[in-house]
């Protein structure tokens, strides 16, 4: 939304290229998370129904947590590992493959 209000304001951009914007954006993303993914490295998915210092990370295994990030030490907490079915569920939310 953010993004959204600083590109129509102060940028002056129209909707067309706002929503190139964000496309451009989201892609971006998945690209990272493939390559940290495929690199070994989890994967940290963002989520506006959480708590802002909690977020799911996604590992290479497939497996995905929710945790509580400790900003000050640059750690997490697992709050919970997530099943399958929840797993699948967090990916599909997200449209991530």
């Amino acid at each position: 939304m953010f993004v959204y209000l600083f590109a129509f304001f102060c940028l002056n951009l129209d909707m067309t290229q706002i929503q190139e914007i964000e496309r451009t954006g989201t892609a971006a993303v998945k690209r990272l998370r493939i390559r940290k993914l495929k690199s070994g490295h989890p994967f940290m998915i963002n989520s506006k129904d959480l708590p802002g210092n909690q977020c799911y990370l996604e590992f290479p295994d497939g497996s995905i947590s929710l945790v509580t990030i400790i900003k000050p030490a640059r750690d997490f907490t697992v709050i919970k590992k997530l099943s399958q079915i929840e797993g699948n569920s967090i990916r599909a939310k997200y449209n991530l493959p």
